[in-house]
């Protein structure tokens, strides 16, 4: 099985079937479908070969009239955000079974998954624009269908930023196929282009705010914080998890090698707002009451390192960045799980309404731990693999490394502050009285925790098999761009 195609397709039509399922078998139909997707994905894992080219390529004519071609492959940097997206939409289903959702609702999650798939396999302009606007589509109606509060206001924001966003993107990818002489969309001829000084630097700044409101990046994160809040939490899964990924996942596959001249002129400024953005987002979440909250402002912080790491154009820190982006969407989906799991029993998410939580729930409280300590980076734990590569990146990178280091460092010791004093908060202390009679958690939350907590711990102690996967990649992208 090499038909790269199939992974584009199987979501579509599982939307389209599920949108036509009514009652609750709903949700059993979409795991089971989103688990053949993750099936389907173990061949192009196991026949992948770990070198610098691109496996498992298609390409045929789309638009003839514009020579505009689908072309779709994977490499050592799309592969992980492959295994990502495939990998957590399973159990971003399994964690919406206690809201009663129908088919609609995962129709639309389906959907979504098509985009962000041909987001990271697509090797052309086009078809990479394309995903990117099928993937913001059905993830806007997820949070304004479903979602709590003022959810159409709020999510009118989210909405408009990033269409700004895809918009700039959208001049820049039409600038570079003029420049092609309309004959080329793909990624091979668009990265091979002798741009001048000049057009490289807007070139860089278009595709770069594009990317940066997705991620988001400080100063453009100010549509998250209320979109992850107020959002279903399946829908904030999917924003946080696997959707802020496709901006990172740009700077790699598009910024870096569009514009090499301009990113070593302008880096610098991206590396410093990626930590502005770790310790500004990490003093925020200080000061969260609300949960949701709390994790969606140390999500900023995450993404910063990751961002900064990006930018300190090294092995070290390109590899940390891809490895923590996988890091990342399985420790914050956990997390948003114990979330819903909380204000599901508890009726609440206000960590002053909360405590002592532990007494009655034994297994959520293990398991949650486990889940923050691979947040913050404990060795032997997802995070720490990840964030070590991405500090010891920065510290290599040949401007005022060391200080930025320094200051990405406190990722580890803010992280640990708040994130411990979440973990406080709900699960120790004494237990407020009309909490008493809550239940621990049980059935799928037990397997979808479970499955979190192995992953936390597999990769936190065998992280090799996934940095392997990168290496040789990240390799040609940095002679490419020196």
């Amino acid at each position: 099985m090499d038909n790269l195609f199939i992974l584009l397709i199987l979501p579509v039509i599982s939307a389209i079937i599920l949108a036509f399922i009514k009652n609750s078998s709903a949700k059993w139909a979409a795991l089971v479908l989103s688990l053949i997707q993750l099936g389907l994905t173990i061949p192009f894992i196991c026949n992948f070969v770990p070198d610098a080219s691109v496996q498992f390529s298609q390409s045929w004519n789309w638009i003839s009239a514009l020579s505009i071609q689908f072309h779709i492959g994977l490499d050592g940097i799309s592969l992980p955000l492959l295994i990502l997206t495939n990998g957590l939409i399973p159990l971003i289903i399994l964690a919406s079974f206690g809201h009663d959702q129908k088919g609609g609702f995962y129709g639309l999650v389906s959907f979504m998954q098509a985009g962000l798939v041909l987001v990271f396999i697509s090797l052309d302009a086009f078809s990479f624009y394309v995903g990117w606007e099928a993937a913001l589509i059905p993830i806007y109606f997820i949070c304004a269908l479903w979602g709590d509060g003022n959810r159409i206001k709020i999510n009118l924001k989210f909405f408009v930023y990033t269409f700004f966003g895809s918009l700039l993107m959208l001049i820049a990818i039409i600038y570079l196929y003029q420049q092609t002489g309309g004959r080329d969309m793909s990624w091979t001829a668009l990265t091979n282009l002798d741009l001048t000084v000049a057009a490289q630097n807007w070139i860089f700044w278009a595709f770069f705010i594009a990317f940066a409101i997705k991620i988001p990046l400080f100063p453009f994160h100010s549509w998250q914080p209320d979109t992850y809040t107020h959002a279903a939490t399946a829908g904030t899964m999917l924003l946080s998890g696997i959707m802020l990924k496709m901006g990172l996942f740009g700077l790699l596959r598009w910024l870096l090698p569009l514009a090499p001249e301009a990113v070593s002129r302008y880096g610098n400024i991206a590396l410093i707002m990626g930590i502005i953005g770790v310790v500004y987002g990490s003093i925020i979440a200080f000061k969260m009451k609300d949960a949701k909250r709390l994790v969606a402002y140390s999500s900023i912080a995450h993404v910063g390192l990751i961002a900064a790491g990006i930018f300190s154009l090294t092995q070290e820190g390109l590899q940390g960045a891809i490895l923590q982006m996988i890091n990342h969407g399985i420790s914050v989906v956990g997390l948003f799980f114990v979330i819903d799991i909380i204000q599901k029993r508890t009726g609440s998410r206000d960590l002053s309404e909360l405590g002592g939580l532990a007494q009655n729930m034994p297994i959520l409280a293990f398991t949650f731990l486990v889940i923050i300590m691979g947040a913050i980076g404990l060795p032997m734990t997802n995070g720490f693999i990840g964030e070590f590569l991405l500090l010891k990146g920065i510290f290599a990178s040949p401007e005022n490394g060391v200080l930025f280091a320094v200051l990405g460092g406190t990722t580890l010791i803010f992280g640990a502050v708040y994130m411990l004093r979440f973990y406080q908060k709900t699960m120790l202390g004494q237990i407020n009285d009309n909490q008493v009679q809550v239940k621990d958690i049980s059935g799928y939350e037990v397997i979808l925790l479970s499955i979190i907590v192995i992953l936390v711990i597999l990769i936190g102690v065998l992280p090799n098999g996934l940095l392997h996967l990168s290496e040789a990649s990240v390799s040609q992208l940095l002679q490419q761009i020196k």
